[in-house]
């Protein structure tokens, strides 16, 4: 499929041109670190950003969330997530 912008430069305020299911993990980064996540399913999600910070968000599905984090762990996470880059 022809893709028009496929030469134009790709920063944070682009849309994401793909995605994947976030498979939480306590040992594990992301694969590939996100633009933003969408919450698939309702629940608790434990965020972990560059200073291995780890923080827990409660989320209804359909949000959108602007955070990049580098981990998200197993340890009480409940949400289902889907991971935007």
């Amino acid at each position: 499929m022809p893709d028009p912008f496929d030469t134009d430069y790709v920063n944070l305020t682009s849309p994401a041109v793909a995605h994947y299911v976030i498979s939480p993990s306590d040992t594990l980064d992301l694969p590939v670190r996100p633009r933003a996540i969408y919450v698939n399913t309702s629940g608790t999600a434990v965020l972990q950003d560059n200073d291995g910070e780890a923080l827990s968000y409660n989320l209804q599905a359909g949000c959108v969330l602007s955070i990049r984090p580098t981990r998200v762990l197993a340890t009480g996470t409940t949400a289902q997530l889907v991971a935007w880059y």
